[in-house]
C-alpha cells in the first residue's frame, strides 16, 4: 500500500514540476521573440541586433531573438503596439508624438541618444534656399526621416510644407546616385556610399546635430501590458544588446561586424569606416540606458512646437514614456 501511495505522489510531483516548468521558464530557457529593426535595407543602427544575434548574445542571456527588418521604425513600432513582434528600434520623437497625441501603449527600455541625421546634396552650390519647392527624399511621409526633416528645417527657416517629401523607405541614397533625386535626408553611413557611386562629393547642407545638438534618436519599445507580463524577457535583451555594444566599440571585432551589417547594404570598409564616425559620437550608448531625461524632455517640447504633438496637447511624462528599470536590472546579467 505504502509503495503504491509513494508512486501515486511520485507521479503528482513529478507532473507538478513539469507544469512549473511549462509556467516558469528556467534560467536561460529560450524564448521567442522578434525584435524589429527599420528600413529595408535596414538603416546602419540595426547592426547592433545583427552582431546581438549572430554573435548569439541573445541566446548567451536565454531568448530565442530574431531580428526581422520593416519598411520604417513607425511600421514596426505599429507591430510592437499590435502584438506582432516583442519590441523595435524605432524613433524616439515618433512614439514621443504618438503617446502625447494617442497614448499608444508603448514605452521605451533602452535609447540611442545622437541622430546622425544630415539634408545631403548631390548639387555641391546647394544651399537652405535651394531646398524651397524641391523634392527630398524621406522614409515615409510622418518617418523617422520625415520627422528628422521637419526639424532640420527650422535651421533653413523654412516649414515642412515649403518642400516636397518623397517616400522611399531607406533608399533615398539609392536614388540620389541615380540622378531621381537632388536632395534627401540622409545618415553618415550614406555619405561614402554615394560619393563613391555616384562618384562626386555630396554637400552636406545641414547637420542635425549643430542645428539641435542635444537630442533622441531611437527608442528600444515595448508593449506596456506585455512588458509587464513577460519583463524578464525584456531585460535579457537588453543585456544582449549591453553585450553587443562592447563588442562593436573593441577594434580588434570591426572587421567582424562589418561582416554582420551586411543586411544594411554596409559592409567591408565603407562599413568599418562608418563605425569608427559612430563609435566617436556615441551612436549606439556606451554603458547606459540612453534614456537621458534631458534629451527626451527636449525632444517632447521640440515636438509640440513643430505640430507633431497637437490639439493643445503636452508631452507625457517622462516616467510614463521610458521604464529605466529594465536597463538596470540587464546591466547587471551583462556583468555577469
Amino acid at each position: 500500500m505504502k509503495h503504491v501511495e509513494s508512486a501515486g505522489i511520485r507521479s503528482i510531483c513529478t507532473a507538478c514540476a513539469a507544469l512549473a516548468l511549462t509556467l516558469f521558464p528556467a534560467f536561460g530557457a529560450a524564448q521567442q521573440l522578434t525584435l524589429g529593426v527599420p528600413g529595408i535595407p535596414p538603416v546602419f543602427a540595426g547592426t547592433i541586433a545583427y552582431v546581438a544575434e549572430k554573435e548569439g548574445m541573445f541566446k548567451k542571456h536565454g531568448v530565442n531573438v530574431t531580428v526581422r527588418a520593416f519598411e520604417t521604425g513607425a511600421a514596426a513600432s505599429r507591430a510592437v503596439a499590435s502584438g506582432e513582434i516583442a519590441v523595435s528600434l524605432s524613433p524616439s520623437p515618433l512614439i514621443i508624438s504618438q503617446v502625447a497625441n494617442t497614448d499608444v501603449p508603448l514605452v521605451g527600455i533602452w535609447g540611442m541618444e545622437h541622430p546622425d541625421w544630415l539634408i545631403g546634396s548631390t548639387d555641391p552650390n546647394a544651399t537652405c534656399q535651394s531646398l524651397k519647392g524641391a523634392p527630398v527624399g524621406v522614409d515615409s511621409v510622418g518617418g523617422a526621416r520625415s520627422i528628422a526633416l521637419r526639424t532640420m528645417l527650422a535651421a533653413c527657416k523654412m516649414k515642412i510644407e515649403e518642400v516636397q517629401q518623397v517616400a522611399l523607405s531607406s533608399n533615398v541614397g539609392a536614388a540620389m546616385v541615380a540622378g531621381q533625386l537632388t536632395f534627401g535626408v540622409l545618415h553618415i553611413d550614406d555619405i561614402p556610399v554615394i560619393e563613391t557611386e555616384g562618384k562626386k562629393k555630396l554637400k552636406v547642407v545641414v547637420w542635425q546635430k549643430d542645428s539641435r545638438p542635444v537630442d533622441h534618436y531611437l527608442f528600444l519599445v515595448a508593449h506596456r501590458e506585455q512588458l509587464a507580463k513577460n519583463r524578464d524577457a525584456y531585460v535579457r535583451i537588453v543585456a544582449a544588446l549591453i553585450d553587443a555594444e562592447r563588442f562593436i566599440r573593441n577594434t580588434a571585432n570591426h572587421a567582424k561586424v562589418a561582416q554582420h551589417a551586411a543586411p544594411t547594404g554596409r559592409s567591408g570598409k565603407i562599413a568599418e569606416q562608418a563605425l569608427k564616425e559612430y563609435i566617436a559620437m556615441e551612436f549606439w550608448p556606451k554603458d547606459h540606458d540612453g534614456l537621458s531625461r534631458k534629451n527626451i524632455e527636449l525632444v517632447g517640447k521640440i515636438m509640440v512646437k513643430v505640430g507633431n504633438i497637437k490639439g493643445g496637447k503636452k508631452p507625457a511624462p517622462y516616467e510614463r514614456i521610458v521604464d529605466t528599470s529594465i536597463w538596470k536590472d540587464a546591466i547587471k546579467l551583462a556583468k555577469q
